[in-house]
């Protein structure tokens, strides 16, 4: 292997192959992509690439453009910071827009208990700090996640995350204390039941409730495969964190900013967290992450012990303030649960066809819709290979499209809350083409 640095290519019109060469030798293997697409432009829920070809973009950068690339209101916000400046440091000279957005938040964040917020710039981030915050407010050490979940890539967050590959695959040993419960999952035959049984047995044979400082919840599961977690179990795990005083952390990560068709997940069990961790939709496609909880528990870490060098970006706060105007003003909240409607009602038009390929559909959370794939309708047998092939046909027919699932058997659709009706169509009708090519062999 020759250690001399390949000679960059000036030449302009490089192709997506090039480019995707250039990358193979200038970025760590293990920062992979999904598709060989390099993106040129996007507007709203189309994007297009350095050859000139366009794409319905149903996986909108991982439910991070909620409102759409490019959303007019943002980018006129981000305009008029760029004009003042790109940053000072919110833990140095800090400026009003982190303080505005905080006081949306908290406002936002549900139930009656009084709010704050505190600003980071990853999801993981978030994640590892609503950790700090349940430790410093309880003095205790241990944290509960479960299997399935995706918390990030960061060594904590790893540890949370309830899936190996590819995430926590040649990465350990993780830090101690953290222990994992099944998540009820009716179509795999977990039931809630099962899952506190669970949840009770871990009190008895692995920490002591009393020693455990916070439950990490994702309301709806992300990578884990789009799983909703029941009302009944989310009601039961706020009962248990008030019986023994555990911190109840709800990863609103991928579900919030009305992407579920409730401004967070949360909402539909009608449960107030004690934190919650937010990310993805938040600014627009600009780096921000927070966690927003209550006040007495926000406040047990001391001055200094939260915070981040890009923490709270005014570029991303502008962002931000923009995104939350647009999702009020267009009433995106209820047009997530319209696009829930126009997607579920195709799938399961298409799945009418092939009841043994798609085994359940998951569409009753908004615009957080899922398909799952199997062998002979059974649960037990996913068809990963089916699910790779139609994602890789879909990108060739010009629909980005994104899977997941701990069996890498699932696709989700995470389409912008801002795209247009005939978009959705067109799209769906460029998915079931593919699928059944896919599927026919």
């Amino acid at each position: 292997m020759s250690n001399v640095q390949p000679k960059l290519e000036i030449e302009e019109n490089l192709s997506n192959s090039d480019w995707q060469k250039r990358k193979e030798v200038a970025i760590a293997r293990g920062q992979g992509n999904i598709a060989s697409v390099y993106i040129e432009s996007a507007k709203n829920a189309e994007l297009w690439d350095v050859e000139g070809r366009r794409y319905i973009d149903f996986g909108t950068g991982i439910a991070v453009c909620n409102t759409g690339h490019l959303h007019p209101k943002v980018k006129a916000s981000v305009q008029n910071q760029l004009d003042k400046f790109s940053h000072t440091c919110v833990m140095v000279t800090p400026y009003d827009s982190a303080v505005r957005l905080a006081e949306r938040l908290n406002e936002l964040a549900p139930g009656k208990s009084l709010k704050k917020t505190v600003f980071v710039t990853t999801g993981a981030e978030a994640v590892e700090n609503s950790v700090k915050i349940a430790r410093a407010h309880t003095g205790r050490r241990g944290v509960i996640a479960f299997n399935g979940g995706f918390h990030g890539r960061t060594l904590l967050a790893m540890g949370l995350t309830g899936k190996i590959t590819p995430y926590k695959n040649l990465f350990g040993p993780f830090p101690g204390e953290v222990y994992h419960a099944p998540f009820p999952i009716e179509y795999h035959d977990i039931s809630v039941k099962d899952s506190l049984r669970a949840l009770k047995t871990l009190f008895k044979v692995a920490i002591d409730a009393a020693d455990v400082a916070a439950i990490v919840i994702e309301p709806v599961q992300g990578e884990g495969g789009f799983y909703t977690a029941p009302t009944e179990f989310l009601q039961a795990l706020r009962k248990v964190c008030d019986e023994h005083g555990i911190v109840l952390i709800v990863d609103e990560i991928q579900t919030g900013f009305g992407r579920t068709g409730k401004f967070f997940a949360i909402e539909y069990a009608d449960v107030e967290p004690d934190l919650i961790t937010v990310a993805k939709g938040l600014a627009g496609g600009f780096p921000l992450a927070a966690v927003v909880g209550k006040t007495e528990i926000m406040d047990a870490p001391l001055p200094g012990g939260l915070g981040g060098t890009y923490a709270g970006s005014p570029i991303s706060c502008s962002a931000a303030l923009a995104v939350l105007d647009a999702i009020e003003e267009e009433n995106l909240v209820g047009r997530a649960n319209e696009i829930g409607l126009k997607f579920r009602q195709r799938l399961q038009e298409i799945q009418s066809k092939f009841p043994e390929v798609i085994g359940e559909i998951r569409a009753e959370r908004g615009a957080m819709i899922a398909i799952e794939l199997v062998l002979n309708g059974d649960a037990t047998k996913p068809d990963a290979n089916l699910t790779k092939e139609i994602v890789g046909e879909a990108y060739r027919n010009g629909l980005a499209l994104l899977s997941c699932g701990v069996n890498a058997n699932v696709i989700r659709f995470l389409p912008a809350l801002t795209i247009e009706d005939e978009l959705i169509e067109e799209g769906l009708d460029i998915f079931e083409e593919c699928f059944k090519r896919a599927v026919k062999g």
